[in-house]
């Protein structure tokens, strides 16, 4: 069976449907065919902490979030918030003044990018502006660098005493990434957008050009531009056509839990212990967890262990993350589930908060899951053009899918339509790996 479209766009996830949505509602694509062989944002897009952020290591990612941010913040004004976007932004928290020094430099070269204003508030001089509940339209951006544990703690008294500082990035909060997708998807269907769930086998090529997509229920949709927008699934998908993508996947989980004794307070913002840290295990459950073959639980474990409130004033929950392990692997479906990862993350984030503490006698039951950061070497995502014309991806976008999805669907469709590429655009090309000069830097990843 033979169909047509304008363009497919392969992958319903939240970077697909971004794309499906601004080539249908903002550039006026009336045929837009979305396949998916899953409901719509259910492989990976559900699976995330919904963060946003616009501080980042480099000025390219700097610039496209603060774009992407900007367009969450346009729709959250035209869906009359539909989504809950807000702004109470990313605490890093620190016990080494070395590390404070580092997060002072690092913040200074950020806002050097444009992330904002850097604010720094030592004893005698705290002018700090606490951010709001909810919301987001009258926050700070920038950051605000706090320097000294009492400084600190004036404003957040929950955190360790041992704390000496940290830095609270203020163009940054979480969102409802569900409400947000089927937002984007429910404005691209009434544009023209059509969902169809099947699965793509391979890709009609012609004269060096996308002529079709195949479908496994049999369906070959003619096309004039294809977009691979499939999160896990971009490299296997793209190798149909014959392109090459130089990515891989990182399993990673979440965890939630019942603050049922409030420990968190429910206005927090992301919380992330900047250091390293040794977890609190007693003698013998060392000895058992060495005996089990998880020596990796008692020795130094990684920074970045955080989380934060999830869900509204009266909801007791919280979701923390922490990758103390990184594995690479072929993704499959379901994910495997650590079965210590629950506990681990709550013993990472009593570090953090103290008052966590007293859940280890009797701890919460936690829920996990998770998903795959998809991931080029240098940790930026791969936008626009690949091997054959006509022939687009959207993806690599690891930990940042959500933040990153309006600015990149945007830069996507932009380019699907012959528009003309923002400045930053360049440093996300597919086709950047084959210039000789390009060397990614793979240290500049800008993870937590």
């Amino acid at each position: 069976m033979r169909e047509q479209s304008d363009v497919v766009v392969v992958g319903a996830g939240i970077v697909g449907i971004a794309v499906a949505y601004h080539l249908s509602v903002r550039f006026g694509v009336s045929d837009v065919c979305l396949v998916d062989p899953r409901p719509p944002l259910t492989l990976t897009s559900d699976k995330s902490t919904e963060c946003y952020r616009n501080w980042w290591p480099n000025r390219p990612m700097v610039a496209l979030m603060n774009r992407s941010i900007d367009l969450m913040e346009e729709m959250a004004v035209e869906s009359g918030d539909a989504f809950a976007l807000s702004r109470r932004g990313y605490l890093y928290v620190t016990a080494d003044p070395d590390r404070l020094s580092v997060l002072h430099r690092s913040a200074e070269r950020t806002t050097g990018f444009g992330a904002g204003e850097l604010r720094i508030h030592r004893a005698g001089s705290d002018r700090y502006v606490p951010a709001s509940g909810s919301g987001w339209a009258d926050a700070p951006d920038g950051a605000d660098l706090f320097v000294g544990g009492d400084v600190l703690r004036r404003h957040f008294p929950f955190v360790s005493g041992d704390a000496v500082g940290g830095l609270h990035v203020r163009r940054a909060g979480w969102l409802d990434a569900q409400q947000f997708g089927m937002w984007m998807l429910d404005r691209g269907r009434d544009a023209g957008v059509r969902l169809v769930r099947d699965r793509v086998v391979g890709f009609e090529v012609a004269g060096g050009w996308i002529r079709g997509v195949r479908l496994e229920g049999g369906t070959l949709v003619a096309c004039r531009a294809a977009v691979v927008a499939c999160g896990p699934l971009l490299g296997d998908v793209a190798a149909k056509a014959g392109v090459h993508l130089p990515v891989l996947c990182e399993l990673h989980l979440k965890t939630a839990f019942r603050d049922r004794l409030g420990v968190v307070p429910r206005d927090a913002p992301m919380m992330i212990w900047a250091d390293p840290q040794r977890l609190p295990w007693s003698d013998e459950e060392r000895r058992m967890l060495v005996a089990e073959g998880r020596s990796d639980l008692v020795g130094v474990m990684p920074p970045a262990c955080h989380g934060r409130p999830e869900g509204g004033a009266d909801s007791p929950w919280v979701v923390a993350l922490w990758e103390f392990r990184r594995e690479v692997r072929d993704p499959t479906f379901p994910v495997p589930v650590d079965p210590l990862y629950g506990e681990v993350v709550l013993r990472g984030m009593a570090t953090m908060i103290p008052g966590l503490f007293r859940y280890l006698e009797h701890l919460p039951t936690p829920v996990v899951d998770g998903g795959y950061y998809t991931k080029t070497p240098e940790n930026r995502p791969l936008a626009g053009p690949a091997g054959p014309d006509g022939l687009y991806v959207a993806g690599a976008v690891s930990g940042f899918g959500i933040m990153a999805a309006a600015g990149l669907g945007e830069l996507v469709a932009s380019e699907v339509v012959g528009g003309e590429p923002p400045p930053y655009g360049d440093a996300f090309a597919a086709t950047r790996y084959e210039d000789p000069r390009y060397r990614p830097d793979v240290d500049d990843t800008g993870q937590l």
